[in-house]
């Protein structure tokens, strides 16, 4: 039984008024959500000073690990609605079992991707259109092979953050995650350009400082390696202090040590729930594999912009994807206290707030695409870059209502369990109308790099319009636990 602390920060989703409690869970993963970019920004502005084949060679880079990351955040999903479920039916004995089986299975999975694709690598930035021999190549399998080696560290803080977002508790992650985005930020400039040339310094005009910094260790930084490094040594230390909070008991789910023990009915829903839902969230992750491929026959200042472009939409639509993950745990808490109807009006208040405030975003981000782009670029090729990374933004831009209702959706979906459907519309959406629409304008359409934007913005349309229709039938509305889970819990 989880006892409780003055650290449970668990918002009650259950009773009561329903749009406050939405905002209260959703708002700190939204905020989450800002500063698990903020990791992927922070890289992006530094290693822009290093030159466009750097910037191109990150692009590269988070095409494949960012697809790895996809396929085992599945499973972390798992842990989200099993953790939910059990705790809206009242069955808190079988939460921590869950948490502890969830923490095994992700860190087991994350050991296999870390060696797999640190092996792979350059192989696998071939097929996403790295050239072999180039700067950008050899640049993408420095920063990925580090990356792939620190992986266990990125999923033990993500598994935290799942287990704790069905519980109900989205600010103690936050408060995590603000911390690991601090301490990036921090030692990001230092990691990658050392004491010599480092712009941070002549922003502080502390130019004598570095001169002596760099007298006395002789250290130029470590380049794009050293922005992977960062990364994996603040996400590190989240996930150490995330895992030793679970087996303390300090924030409501109590851990021992049996409960990391494999039992067979739990690993099964785990695996079960959990497949349809890393591959969901990996076609995401593929579609900009895909897309990445497709850019780079434009060349590498495509590539460049495009890596940018996709960054800052990964930043627009972080309302969309923070309300998704609230509504995982206000459609799995009610579905397990056989609330449909209460889990229905979630979905839906979480769709009306999106599109009201994606709406703002767009407007925005339309007016001030090229200097959006610009900020993240300099040195040679940044006109370029610029201008296509632009373009991009202004017709992707115009779609980030639909693509926001898609992802708001999907989340009523996963928090039901019916991890299958979200996976089909995910497949559909990402793969089949992006890949599709994409490849007819940029190829054969003669399109080029714009027609892989006018490729993309289609497909947002018709995915939204999809999953939209799917979700008024109503059939989602079955919880994932049963009565046979509680006998076998006894």
């Amino acid at each position: 039984m989880s006892r409780s602390s003055p650290r449970d920060r668990a918002v009650n989703v259950t009773d009561g008024a329903l749009l406050k409690p939405l905002v209260v869970l959703s708002v700190p993963i939204i905020l989450t959500n800002v500063l698990q970019v903020g990791y992927n920004l922070a890289d992006t502005f530094w290693v822009g000073r290093l030159g466009q084949p750097a910037v191109a060679a990150l692009s590269f880079s988070w095409a494949i690990v960012f697809l790895v990351i996809a396929l085992s955040l599945g499973f972390s999903v798992a842990g989200t609605v099993l953790v939910a479920q059990n705790k809206g039916a009242g069955r808190v004995d079988r939460v921590g079992r869950v948490a502890g089986q969830t923490i095994t299975v992700v860190l087991g999975v994350s050991l296999v991707f870390s060696v797999a694709g640190y092996a792979l690598a350059p192989t696998l930035l071939e097929l996403v259109g790295a050239v072999p021999g180039s700067p950008e190549h050899r640049l993408a399998v420095a920063y990925t092979r580090t990356m792939f080696i620190g992986i266990p560290f990125i999923f033990g803080f993500f598994v935290f953050q799942s287990l704790l977002q069905g519980w109900g508790d989205t600010r103690t992650p936050l408060y995590l995650m603000a911390f690991g985005v601090g301490l990036n930020v921090l030692i990001d400039p230092f990691f990658i350009l050392g004491f010599q040339d480092n712009a941070l310094f002549a922003w502080f005009g502390a130019d004598s400082l570095e001169t002596t910094l760099y007298a006395a260790t002789g250290f130029s930084g470590l380049g794009i390696r050293g922005a992977a490094l960062a990364t994996i040594c603040s996400r590190g230390i989240g996930a150490v202090v995330g895992i030793y909070l679970l087996l303390s008991g300090s924030v409501g789910i109590e851990l021992v040590p049996s409960d990391f023990r494999p039992r067979s009915d739990t690993v099964r829903d785990l695996v079960r729930i959990g497949t349809p839902a890393s591959v969901e969230i990996s076609t995401s992750a593929l579609s900009v594999t895909i897309l990445t491929a497709l850019v780079a026959v434009a060349g590498s200042d495509a590539v460049a912009a495009y890596g940018i472009g996709s960054r800052v939409t990964s930043i627009v639509v972080l309302p969309a994807l923070g309300l998704a993950r609230g509504v995982e745990t206000v459609v799995g808490q009610n579905l397990g206290a056989e609330q449909p109807d209460r889990a229905r009006r979630g979905v839906v208040a979480a769709s009306g707030i999106v599109v009201a405030s994606l709406l703002a975003f767009s407007a925005a981000i339309y007016l001030l695409a090229d200097p959006i782009i610009g900020l993240f670029i300099s040195g040679s090729g940044a006109v370029a870059v610029t201008d296509i990374g632009g373009e991009y933004l202004r017709i992707v831009g115009s779609t980030y209502v639909f693509l926001g209702l898609f992802y708001v959706i999907q989340g009523g979906f996963r928090g039901s369990g019916d991890t299958r459907t979200a996976m089909v519309f995910a497949f559909l959406g990402f793969i089949v109308f992006r890949s599709a629409f994409a490849y007819a304008l940029a190829v054969p359409g003669g399109f080029g790099a714009t027609g892989v934007w006018y490729g993309e913005a289609l497909a947002n349309v018709l995915m939204a319009l999809a999953v939209a229709g799917s979700f008024l039938q109503g059939s989602w509305a079955e919880g994932v636990i049963d009565d046979g889970d509680a006998a076998a819990s006894a």
